[in-house]
């Protein structure tokens, strides 16, 4: 942390957030990330938008209009798509507030059907997860989860199976969370070291 003269505090990483944003600080981070993927033209990566079906709205002006009710259309599959080096791509991003595991049900079934049938066709799924309170961010192939969670018989994820089964992502100041260096590494390893 640095702390200017005015008296105002920066971190040049994330502060920490509290139940009602957590996730948004990572999902702001992936999102600069692919913002820079994109710009130097490495791969076309974005959130999906997520369908809404509005019931309610409010017109307090003719010029504004307020939703005041709104209702999710289906389950969302993943937050993350699009193609990189000619391959599909595909995955979940979550943050995790606890210390010593991640909770399951934080990944909805469907979401990890879903990331299996991305697997199971030729794309690249994965699950990139934020332990809040040790600042790290861990990138786990979805099959990995996928199978953990079958087998496991457990409702939370151990801290420790991610630091096994996991690759930690480096922050950077300009890719904040470039887990394309970790792609590489994990699908096109044969490639990259020609």
């Amino acid at each position: 942390m640095v702390n200017y003269p005015n008296g105002k505090k920066n971190t040049f990483h994330h502060e920490k957030t509290g139940a009602g944003r957590r996730g948004m600080e990572l999902e702001k981070e992936i999102n600069m990330t692919n913002d820079w993927y994109l710009n130097q033209d490495i791969a076309v990566i974005h959130k999906k938008p997520t369908p809404v079906q509005i019931v309610k709205v409010d017109y307090p002006m003719r010029s504004a209009a307020k939703i005041t009710e709104a209702y999710f259309k289906l389950p969302s599959t993943t937050d993350y798509n699009g193609i990189y080096r000619g391959k599909y791509i595909d995955f979940e991003a979550k943050e995790c507030a606890l210390r010593t595991s991640f909770p399951i049900k934080s990944i909805h079934a469907h979401q990890m059907v879903h990331l299996e049938a991305v697997t199971r066709h030729g794309g690249i799924a994965f699950v990139i997860v934020r332990f809040t309170a040790s600042d790290e961010t861990f990138l786990v192939k979805a099959m990995e989860m996928v199978e953990y969670v079958r087998t496991c018989g457990r409702s939370s994820i151990p801290y420790a199976w991610f630091t096994e089964h996991g690759i930690l992502i480096p922050y950077s100041y300009v890719k904040p969370v470039d887990y394309l260096k970790i792609v590489d590494d994990l699908y096109f390893k044969e490639t990259v070291n020609e």
